[in-house]
């Protein structure tokens, strides 16, 4: 045995690292990016904002400009407090550091798969309820909530890879059943509705988890995590020390502040993600499911095909055949280009 399958923990060596499919000279539908680059509409004025960074210096602990230019595009209470991290997934990680060994994360299946490979890590028992229909089977939860006692609960809203918002009186009960940390996960909430933001004074135990990877900042890497003071000031103890750069604060702080460019482009993408619903939809071979976020579900008989005929001109777009709850599923982002395909 090689020393380092001696050394390192069994349960990782049985791991699958995270996967992300090579993309050179393909169009990427597969990641739920946006398809707008901010900082080229604003190239003169971002690149001074740039390079007044010392990089030199270490950057603010706590990021307080950054909080500001967050606060007014998210429209966040001065009450609440925010944590940032570098993407949600450093945050999903830190909150299961909070856990003692051997505590449960519950979430849904499918769902947003770093909830369960985290708690791997984290070395947590994982549960996971199947959704019904893509919504919350609410007797099923209860009953694995009252059987396991999970310490946190992980909820998508709206859920990534469904796209669609869970019936919200369904959370609610969820929220009220239990002394669990509820997380209410809102990647998408610029494509949606609803949020759950406006709950968290009602509920001690519930807390917002969101990233601005989705509206145009996926390469910067930041998530944040928004609850009472009271909350977020444990939580703080377990980031570790300047965990937000320089670069991505002043980065961030910038282009944050063009807030009607930003609700703008979100608003472009849900006007694309309807039209392209209503094309999709009049194929009789494909089954479109309605959505929330800035990508669409798409159930082929054919999707193994379709997806190598994507990729053979030259489009990538997201493939479950491996999964077997989405077995015959594709999943694509919403794009502003338009593109014409070879036979």
């Amino acid at each position: 045995m090689s020393f380092i399958k001696s050394w390192i923990r069994k349960d990782i060596q049985d791991m699958k690292a995270y996967h992300v499919p090579e993309a050179r000279e393909l169009t990427k539908l597969d990641a739920m990016e946006s398809p707008f680059i901010p900082n080229k509409d604003f190239e003169v004025e971002f690149i001074e904002n740039i390079t007044k960074v010392n990089i030199n210096r270490y950057p603010d602990p706590l990021a307080k400009a950054l909080a500001r230019s967050i606060r007014n595009l998210m429209d966040i209470d001065n009450s609440l407090d925010i944590l940032f991290g570098n993407g949600s997934d450093e945050l999903i990680q830190l909150l299961a550091l909070a856990c003692d060994e051997g505590d449960t994360i519950l979430s849904f299946s499918p769902s947003f798969v770093m909830y369960e490979t985290i708690a791997k890590f984290a070395k947590l028992k994982y549960v996971d309820s199947p959704l019904q229909d893509f919504d919350i089977n609410l007797k099923e939860t209860l009953t694995l909530i009252e059987n396991h006692k999970p310490k946190i609960i992980f909820i998508a809203y709206p859920n990534n890879p469904t796209g669609n918002l869970f019936d919200r009186n369904k959370i609610i009960s969820i929220i009220e059943s239990t002394k669990a940390l509820v997380v209410i996960d809102e990647a998408y909430f610029a494509f949606s509705n609803d949020s759950f933001l406006g709950d968290l004074k009602s509920f001690k135990n519930l807390v917002i988890l969101r990233t601005i990877s989705k509206i145009s900042f996926a390469g910067v890497r930041l998530g944040l995590l928004i609850g009472e003071p009271e909350t977020i000031n444990q939580f703080q103890k377990l980031r570790l020390p300047y965990n937000i750069n320089s670069l991505t604060q002043v980065t961030c702080e910038f282009l944050l502040k063009k807030k009607n460019y930003i609700l703008d482009s979100a608003k472009y993408i849900v006007s694309e993600r309807e039209r392209v619903f209503r094309a999709l939809s009049k194929i009789d071979s494909l089954k479109v499911y309605p959505s929330d976020a800035n990508f669409l579900l798409i159930k082929s008989r054919e999707a193994k095909e379709l997806n190598n005929f994507l990729l053979y001109n030259g489009i990538l777009v997201k493939s479950f055949n491996e999964t077997d709850s989405l077995k015959n599923f594709l999943e694509l982002q919403l794009e502003k280009k338009k593109r014409t395909t070879k036979c």
